[in-house]
């Protein structure tokens, strides 16, 4: 269990979904994690439902865009990755061949974003901090675990990447398929990459802690939700993937926990 008070530069820090129904959202994954919530407004009727674990807060679920919906694209998870500066970081990522969806701008007090959509097709979005840090709660159950990108070019998504954050990768052994361990700058951990399979579009996977992996499931799939993959044992703990009512897919971690 990790509790968080900030994060360094290039760190995967928050994620929040984008989904067709707030409120059944909130009800499968509080039933599902238990998760408390509480609404923020932010604007034009949007409500910003911050989802907690023992107070601290874990991810958000917020209404899709509209102009998402009219696109025809599905309910997903986000991921966010830290950055000194959201200005100079999404500049950069133009630089190394991204599209920039969203420039820079500021989240009222809290800090301030934008989403980018990487030279091979996942999008990220990046964070610069001011009130708001990210997750307070990381790597536990109910909370974020692990990140992990589906791409078609494992090596031009590497030096991106690497360009961008000044991550390095480990190959990963052992492994039906090619497997990147990301490492920040410091070393440790922060996230995984793999090829897409077939007819898999370029995403960034979030992953949730859970302390049973089978209880999640079957309780996932009584609320609505339906089993894509595993559990798989990974040696390291089991995986999942599951897709909630709305579509959004999201994965499941349980093992031993980085601190």
């Amino acid at each position: 269990m990790g509790e968080r008070t900030e994060y360094q530069h290039g760190t995967f820090s928050w994620s929040d979904l984008a989904t067709t129904d707030q409120e059944a959202a909130k009800v499968f994954y509080c039933d599902l994690f238990g998760w408390e919530t509480v609404d923020f407004p932010v604007g034009d009727g949007i409500t910003y439902t911050m989802a907690r674990l023992d107070g601290k807060d874990v991810a958000a679920i917020s209404p899709q865009p509209q102009q998402q919906r009219d696109a025809g694209a599905p309910p997903a998870w986000q991921t966010y990755i830290t950055v000194d500066s959201a200005d100079r970081a999404l500049a950069r990522a133009g630089e190394l061949g991204a599209t920039i969806h969203a420039p820079a701008f500021d989240v009222m007090d809290q800090g301030r974003m934008g989403v980018a959509q990487d030279p091979q097709g996942a999008y990220l979005a990046v964070w610069e901090p001011k009130a708001h840090i990210g997750a307070r709660l990381v790597n536990a159950p109910g909370a974020l675990s692990w990140n992990e990108l589906a791409t078609p070019d494992l090596e031009a998504a590497s030096r991106f990447y690497g360009e961008l954050f000044g991550w390095t990768f480990e190959a990963m052994e052992g492994m039906e398929m090619p497997y990147r361990v990301i490492r920040k700058r410091d070393g440790s951990s922060n996230g995984g990459m793999r090829p897409t399979t077939e007819n898999e579009p370029p995403y960034w996977l979030v992953y949730f802690g859970t302390d049973n992996i089978d209880k999640a499931m079957a309780t996932a799939g009584e609320h609505g939700g339906t089993a894509l993959m595993g559990p798989m044992d990974i040696g390291a703990g089991k995986i999942a993937a599951i897709q909630d009512p709305q579509g959004a897919v999201f994965a499941l971690f349980a093992g031993n926990f980085d601190a």
